[in-house]
C-alpha cells in the first residue's frame, strides 16, 4: 500500500505559478508517479508522469512547457511546478502512484490522493 497526501493548491490569478506537494508514504523513485485534473464539469485527465528509477517525464500537451514534474526522494515528495497559469488549469489536482513501469491512464495508476483545489482566477 502506498498513501499520498496532496498540498500547495489555492488561488492564484492567470499567468502566477504554484507548486503542489505530494507526500508519499514509500521513496517515490521506486514507484512510477503522476499528476491527474479534474476540472469542473470534466472527466479527470492526466496531467504527467515521472518514470520510477529514472528521471523521465511526459506531460500532456496542455501542460508541455508550463508544467515540471520532480521528486525529492530524500522527503518522500513529488512535486508539480506550475507556471504561466491560465484559467482552464483551475481544477481539483491529484497524485497518483503506479505499480507500472510507464503509465499515464488513469486505470493504470494503483493508489491515490484526495486530491488539492488550484483556481486560476482570469
Amino acid at each position: 500500500q502506498v498513501q499520498l497526501e496532496e498540498s500547495g493548491g489555492g488561488l492564484v490569478p492567470a499567468g502566477g505559478s504554484l507548486r503542489l506537494s505530494c507526500a508519499v508514504s514509500k521513496r517515490p523513485v521506486t514507484h512510477t508517479m503522476g499528476w491527474f485534473r479534474q476540472g469542473p464539469g470534466k472527466e479527470r485527465e492526466f496531467v504527467g508522469t515521472i518514470v520510477r528509477y529514472t528521471d523521465n517525464t511526459y506531460y500532456s500537451d496542455s501542460v508541455k512547457g508550463r508544467f515540471t514534474i520532480s521528486r525529492d526522494n530524500a522527503k518522500n515528495t513529488m512535486y508539480l511546478q506550475m507556471d504561466n497559469l491560465k484559467p482552464e488549469d483551475t481544477a481539483v489536482y491529484y497524485c497518483a502512484a503506479s505499480l507500472s513501469l510507464l503509465a499515464r491512464k488513469e486505470e493504470e495508476y494503483n493508489f491515490w490522493g484526495q486530491g488539492t483545489q488550484v483556481t486560476v482566477s482570469s
